[in-house]
Formats: C-alpha cells, sequence, structure tokens
C-alpha cells in the first residue's frame, strides 16, 4: 500500500500548530510524518518535552513518526547505536540515518527490540546498502527514503534518481521520496527554494510530482517535505491515492466542441493501453465497438499535438469512436476531433504509460 506523508519542524514552529497540521494530515489520510533531530541546540529538555508531546499526539491519531537524525547528535545526546531505547521512549515509529555508520551498525540496529524502523539514505549511489545487506540485517525493519534539496538546480537527477531507487528496489526495501508543496513556506534550514528530492518537480505541482513518483514503480511513500502544506494540496493528493485506485490518471482540459457521447467516453468509459504499441498513439479502442452505431460527426479538428485527446469521428469509417492519445505531433486529416488534452505540465508522464497499463482521465479547470 502506498502511503502519503507530511514533514513537521518543532524547533521551528509551535506545539499547537504542528498539532492542527498533523490532525488535517490525518483527515485526508496520510500515514507518515518525517522530522529532525539533525540539531539539538538550545533548552534541550524543552525541545525533547516538545517532541515528545507531538509524536504522542501523532500516534493518537496511528500515523508512524520518522526521526531524521546525524551521528554526531547520537553523541551530543549520549545515545548508542545498540541502545535505541531513547527514541522508543520518544514514541518515534522508526529513524532516519542522515549520514550513516559502517554498515554494521545499521545492521545491529535493525533488531533492536522496540521493533524501531532504521530508514538510510537512498540518494548516494554507493555501494551503501549493498554493505549493510553483508552484515545480514533483519530486512523486515530496513527502509529507505531520498534526500530533499532546499537549494534551487541542487536536487537530484532523474537518472540519477532511477538508479538509486533501483539498487532498493531490486533487494525489496520499501522506499520513499520527497516533495514539494507549493503553498509551504519553509524546512529544516534557513534556505528554502522548495524542499524536494527531484529537481525537475521544484515547481510542480504537488500532484504531479506524486503522480511521478508513484507511477515511476521505484517509490512507496511520497512526503511532503515542507511545511504548512495546503488543505487543497492534501485533498488533490488523497483523491490522487485514493480515487485513483491505482489506476494511471491524468489530468486533463476538454474543449467546448466535444459531444455529451464523447465527453462520456473520456470521462466514464474503462480505458486501457493497446499492446500493438504505435510511436504515434496511445489507442484505447473498446468505445468503437460499444458505440459503432452511434454518430460522430466532424468538429473541431486542427492539427494534433502531443499531448491531445482524441476521438476518431465518422470520416475514419470502422475507427468512429475510438479514443486516443497523442504522443508526437500530427497533421490532422480533418477525420479526428480534437476533444481535449492533458494538463501541460502532465505530458511527460506520458512516457510512463505503458502497454496494457489501464488509465482514467480526471477533468480539470482553467
Amino acid at each position: 500500500m502506498k502511503k502519503l506523508g507530511v514533514s513537521i519542524y518543532p524547533e521551528h514552529s509551535t506545539v499547537e500548530k504542528d498539532k492542527a497540521y498533523i490532525k488535517l494530515a490525518h483527515k485526508y489520510g496520510f500515514k507518515r510524518i518525517f522530522t529532525c533531530l539533525l540539531s539539538v541546540d538550545g533548552d534541550q529538555d524543552q525541545i525533547m518535552k516538545e517532541f515528545k508531546e507531538i509524536i504522542d499526539y501523532a500516534n493518537s491519531l496511528e500515523m508512524e513518526v520518522m526521526v531524521d537524525i546525524a551521528p554526531r547528535v547520537f553523541g551530543k545526546l549520549g545515545i548508542s547505536y545498540n541502545d535505541l531505547s531513547f527514541f522508543a521512549e520518544l514514541g518515534a515509529y522508526g529513524i532516519r540515518l542522515d549520514l550513516g555508520f559502517t554498515g554494521n551498525e545499521e545492521s545491529i540496529m535493525t533488531y533492536n527490540p522496540y521493533g524501531l524502523k532504521i530508514e538510510i539514505n537512498m540518494s548516494n549511489a554507493t555501494k551503501y546498502l549493498e554493505n549493510i545487506l553483508a552484515y545480514k540485517p533483519n530486512q523486515s525493519n530496513l527502509i529507505g527514503s531520498h534526500n530533499f534539496y532546499p537549494h534551487r538546480y541542487a536536487g537530484l537527477s532523474y537518472q540519477h534518481f532511477v538508479k538509486c531507487s533501483e539498487e532498493f528496489k531490486k533487494h525489496g526495501i520499501r522506499t520513499a521520496a520527497f516533495i514539494n508543496s507549493q503553498a509551504a513556506t519553509y524546512g529544516p534550514w534557513p534556505v528554502s527554494e522548495g524542499l524536494c528530492s527531484l529537481e525537475m518537480h521544484r515547481n510542480l505541482s504537488v500532484v504531479t510530482q506524486a503522480k511521478h513518483l508513484f507511477y515511476s514503480n521505484l517509490i512507496d511513500d511520497v512526503i511532503i517535505a515542507n511545511a504548512y502544506a495546503s488543505e487543497e494540496e492534501f485533498k488533490q493528493l488523497a483523491d490522487l491515492n485514493n480515487d485513483g485506485k491505482d489506476l494511471f490518471t491524468m489530468s486533463i482540459n476538454l474543449y467546448d466542441t466535444i459531444t455529451p457521447l464523447e465527453k462520456k467516453i473520456v470521462l466514464d468509459e474503462f480505458h486501457f493501453y493497446r499492446g500493438d504499441v504505435s510511436d504515434y498513439l496511445i489507442r484505447s479502442t473498446q468505445s468503437r465497438v460499444k458505440y459503432k452505431s452511434e454518430e460522430f460527426k466532424p468538429t473541431y479538428t486542427p492539427n494534433i499535438r502531443r499531448g491531445d485527446i482524441l476521438i476518431e469521428n465518422e470520416l475514419y469509417g470502422q475507427y468512429k469512436g475510438e479514443l486516443q492519445i497523442a504522443l508526437q505531433d500530427m497533421e490532422n486529416s480533418g477525420k479526428t476531433n480534437v476533444v481535449g488534452r492533458i494538463a501541460e505540465e502532465e505530458i511527460f508522464l506520458l512516457d510512463f504509460l505503458h502497454p496494457w497499463s489501464k488509465f482514467q482521465f480526471k477533468e480539470i479547470k482553467l
């Protein structure tokens, strides 16, 4: 099951605000919470008290709190890798190691008696994971997540992201990555130019970022990295996670020229990508069978662009009523009605729709 998550930074907020945010996230079905113990500067007792209060509240809502921590903080708090009772008492679901140890320590940590998850950094493309696995960890307690990047242009390239993620998926390790809320204003550090794992996501909507991560089949959990995301963003992500039922979902704009029958075909019919692949079109052909006796008059027939939603009109004979998605720009002979278009920022997601994949459209209003 895929999970959604949020991030909180108690050192930069208040207990009341964080609780309200957690409550809102829970309302929309979010399960994970990321928080940071990279710094314990200031009144350590007060910081720990506030952390525990927030974590206890999250636990009361059955949410999973992962605490990010660096090895230097272990020393500062007097914690040893072979005694994680501090985090168990804090109420954490697990700990994320911002920087790792040598491999054996991580392996030992996975056998902690509290069942704490040990989350390791996925973004470095080293032999770190293989090294840990060589020390025979309790793999059911080992998970991974990518870093996030507040500096514009410093985020991961997609190619590097794929290389790193595939290593974890190959070994059946649960994976997570971070996305950037366009409404949020801060993260753990003073620099905040958005906060995401993939650089290409920085200016995209949360739902498009999440779709990309989920549809890559490399990421299990998607977490909003910066605080505070808006309720509308929560709603969009909840709709994706629930209404989609794992169907590949594309946001589209429909044109005024679309007929009621064409609209029904686009929004209500079951679509799958035919297995005999074309370089030019994704074809969903069942509608031409179901509605073969209906009229499909020519309506709006401009030249075709990649990302256009098409329905063949009656000038195309037996193809009339067939739904297609354009993969390339093409000349329109007048036999093809252009009924809508995939949202511009989502057109790149067509590269992740594969033959025999089932898909659906969700209309958005311009």
